[in-house]
């Protein structure tokens, strides 16, 4: 089974992937980990790295292929990554989603950092990657009609939502919830 985890930057993706990973069993791939090694290599920051991939496709091109030939090594898996639902083929597909202001808290947590540099940096960020992927792929990173399941990471904390995601992980398991909809019939 292939499971991908997405969400804004702080959105809770790693935590929670290893949170459920820890329950079943599973291997993480995780694709902001490729991301900042490879900006680290290139010893510059997040958003200076993000900046230089805007004008080097090569950056994503390297990225995505490294994380279709990670998942696609492993039986079981989840990635997680802003793009993953988008790039790879998976059972189940989960976006997270938060304010900016409990990410910006997040990212501050994990990296000890100064509030106005974290925002300023996480803003500028996400806007060079939403306007990259639009322009490299055509892909509207606020559109979440691909994901199977979009939670609220913000309302619950990394041990709850990886039991909502294992409830569904159940429910699909034992055929619960896999609805066929024949064209022109009901729709949920």
């Amino acid at each position: 089974m292939k499971i991908t985890i997405s969400g804004h930057a702080g959105s809770g993706k790693t935590s929670v992937s290893k949170e459920l990973a820890k329950n079943i069993g599973f291997k993480v791939i995780s694709v902001g980990s490729i991301f900042r090694d490879l900006a680290k290599e290139a010893n510059m920051t997040l958003e200076e790295f993000s900046l230089f991939a805007e004008k080097n496709r090569k950056i994503d091109s390297l990225i995505d292929e490294q994380q279709v030939e990670l998942s696609n090594k492993y039986r079981d898996c989840i990635i997680e990554g802003r793009l993953s639902g988008w790039m790879i083929e998976a059972d189940i597909k989960i976006w997270l989603r938060s304010s900016i202001e409990t990410r910006i808290r997040r990212i501050i947590e994990r990296e000890n950092r100064d509030y106005e540099d974290i925002l300023k940096e996480t803003i500028s960020r996400e806007r060079i990657e939403k306007e990259r992927y639009k322009k490299f792929y055509n892909i509207d990173i606020d559109d979440l009609s691909i994901y199977d399941l979009v939670i609220n990471s913000e309302r619950w904390d990394v041990v709850g939502v990886s039991e909502i995601i294992l409830k569904g992980l159940e429910r699909l398991k034992n055929g619960k919830d896999r609805r066929v909809f024949k064209e022109g019939g009901n729709k949920p």
